[in-house]
């Protein structure tokens, strides 16, 4: 029997270790928290594995975490000491590992492994909500350094045959990282910034949608919005394994932090959908 054909997924991931905590962090994060935890309702299937691109990794070369038991790294500051004992003790995908370097060296994408960095907050938090048995093999995926928008478009498209192999690819950011505080600019930016997205992931598709994103700097808004853009790179990588399917809208939040805009963006259909 054929496995159904994933769509992939650019999420936000919020705010450093949020899920593991409670009170008002927690709390600002429930509208994200519950369309983390529909996707797999709404996928309607076990994913085999997942990819995550995580915003919290770069590297020389797209690198892949190669280990089958990777531990855990707590890149966040200033949170109370039990989020620093957390785990997501999901088993690592060596074999897909293989599968993403086979893929990505066909396109002439060059790759590198490593195996002992461990999940990232960018991989175990919104893991944690979607799976929280950390029963499916993940396999995380570096940016690369430069963050150029067309390299990470063409690693997308190299990894979408993954889509029909059971894997589940799912970028990991935020449509807006501006640390500088929420002000009345803030807010205006990131609206305008989630508009534009809006319009460029889901009014075009294949090689027109790609033609956007590699100019997303020219964008409303979009260096105050990414003020460096590492949090917007998965992106790419989920849209080009999106190919020419349309891009839809999986969660909007317009009060994040007290009035910033965010989303999260699905690429393909749902299977059976």
């Amino acid at each position: 029997m054929s496995n159904p054909v994933l769509p992939s997924y650019y999420i936000a991931h919020g705010g450093g270790p949020w899920v593991y905590m409670d009170g008002a962090l927690r709390a600002m994060h429930a509208p994200l928290e519950r369309a983390l935890a529909a996707i797999p309702r709404e996928l309607g299937c076990r994913p085999h594995a997942l990819l995550v691109i995580s915003a919290h990794w770069e590297a020389p070369q797209f690198t892949l975490l190669e280990s089958a038991r990777p531990g855990m790294l707590y890149d966040y500051g200033g949170f109370p000491p039990h989020t620093y004992n957390v785990q997501y003790p999901a088993p690592g995908a060596p074999e897909l590992a293989a599968r993403a370097h086979e893929l990505l060296g066909v396109a002439g994408i060059r790759t590198a492994g490593e195996t002992r960095r461990g999940f990232d907050h960018g991989v175990f938090v919104p893991l944690a909500v979607m799976y929280p048995d950390a029963d499916i093999p993940v396999l995380a995926m570096s940016l690369k350094l430069g963050l150029d928008p067309a390299q990470h478009l063409a690693a997308g498209r190299a990894l979408a045959p993954l889509r029909a192999e059971g894997v589940l690819i799912i970028g990991s950011g935020s449509g807006y990282h501006n640390m500088a505080g929420v002000d009345a600019r803030a807010i205006a930016a990131s609206a305008a910034f989630d508009a534009w997205l809006q319009q460029a992931l889901c009014g075009a598709a294949g090689a027109a949608r790609e033609a956007l994103l590699e100019r997303w700097a020219e964008a409303p808004s979009a260096r105050y919005a990414h003020p460096r853009e590492e949090h917007l790179l998965p992106l790419m990588v989920a849209a080009g394994a999106g190919g020419d399917e349309a891009g839809v809208c999986a969660w909007q939040q317009r009060d994040m932090m007290g009035g910033i805009t965010l989303s999260s963006f699905r690429f393909g259909a749902l299977p059976g959908g």
